[in-house]
């Protein structure tokens, strides 16, 4: 038997010897429980997931690729009235993909630069601490606030005659929703770029510095390339958020509905019209008396979740594609 095995057998026996025979009754009980709380959540999970399926995924089957492709309607199916068409979600995904572009746009460079400042230039102090506290606090405001804070800031601010056209904005246009979830994920992003900043190795930024490299120079080329990883896994779950906020929406002008008048737009001119978005459109949905708009509302919800599920395996891809080892 060599010296490693000798070591490792007398490691068990003292460990077996120090915890004796006896059952560590509180412990399992503990893991009992934690294992009680986690089959409940997938319980839930996997209702609701079902119930949406069932209802959504036969509307999608029977309407194809027409669903993803045709305007919002308020005829629900099949035949319709006069020149309608049945409802789709054409228009919600423009928007949705829009918002996720200005989110993407705003508030990962302003996230991103304010966690380096934080982690990497700001000294300690009292002031950089209640920063510090002040953005986490931030990140558990309910999202309905920032909603008012779009309203009051990019609309009516921002936007001139009270939020009906003109200003930086142009009102309750998809600028303003943008700018509102970009403000909503941002201490999110600081948070999350923070703690892949934070998870670097210091002795890496002192190999840097004891050749000589500028704080600069360690920051750019040690810090950030082994935060990468880190840093866009955090960003992208932000992103998931984002996509399925309704309350910000409501607050700042994403109306069910719109686009009728202006279908025939170019693109560039969808972003100072009047809104819609997913979340928005399943919102609406839902609340209709007719059963069909019901089944409709479960096939966006799975439209949503797909691109929700979509950003998070892209997450985890890039994790794990450039993810450092210490």
């Amino acid at each position: 038997m060599s010296a490693t095995d000798l070591v490792v057998t007398r490691e068990i026996t003292v460990d077996r010897a120090l915890r004796g025979r006896r059952i560590d009754v509180a412990g399992v009980a503990f893991q009992t429980l934690l294992l009680l709380c986690l089959l409940v959540c997938l319980f839930f999970i996997i209702v609701l997931v079902g119930t949406v399926w069932s209802d959504g995924w036969p509307v999608i089957q029977e309407r194809g690729t027409s669903f993803f492709t045709s305007d919002l309607s308020r005829c629900s199916e099949e035949p319709c009235l006069s020149t309608l068409k049945p409802a789709g979600v054409a228009q919600g995904i423009f928007g949705s993909l829009a918002l996720a572009i200005l989110v993407v746009i705003v508030s990962f460079p302003l996230g991103i630069a304010t966690a380096v400042y934080l982690e990497e230039y700001a000294k300690e102090s009292r002031l950089k601490r209640f920063v510090q506290l002040n953005i986490r606090n931030l990140s558990g405001v309910p999202s309905v606030v920032y909603g008012l804070l779009g309203l009051a800031v990019f609309v009516q601010i921002l936007g001139t005659n009270r939020g009906e056209g003109g200003g930086f904005t142009g009102g309750r246009t998809i600028i303003s929703g943008g700018l509102t979830l970009a403000i909503l994920v941002l201490p999110i992003v600081i948070i999350t770029a923070s703690e892949a900043l934070r998870a670097v190795p210091q002795s890496l930024r002192e190999g840097g510095y004891g050749v000589g490299a500028t704080k600069w120079e360690v920051t750019r080329r040690l810090v950030l390339p082994n935060a990468f990883a880190g840093i866009l896994t955090g960003t992208v779950l932000s992103l998931s958020r984002a996509l399925g906020e309704t309350a910000p929406l409501i607050l700042v002008g994403a109306f069910y509905g719109t686009f009728f008048t202006t279908g025939d737009a170019s693109f560039t001119e969808k972003f100072s019209t009047t809104y819609t978005a997913l979340p928005q459109i399943v919102f609406q949905w839902t609340t209709d008396p007719d059963r069909a708009f019901t089944n409709l509302a479960a096939a966006a919800i799975l439209v949503l979740l797909s691109l929700t599920l979509l950003a998070n395996l892209t997450a985890v891809l890039l994790r794990n594609r450039y993810e450092k080892r210490w």
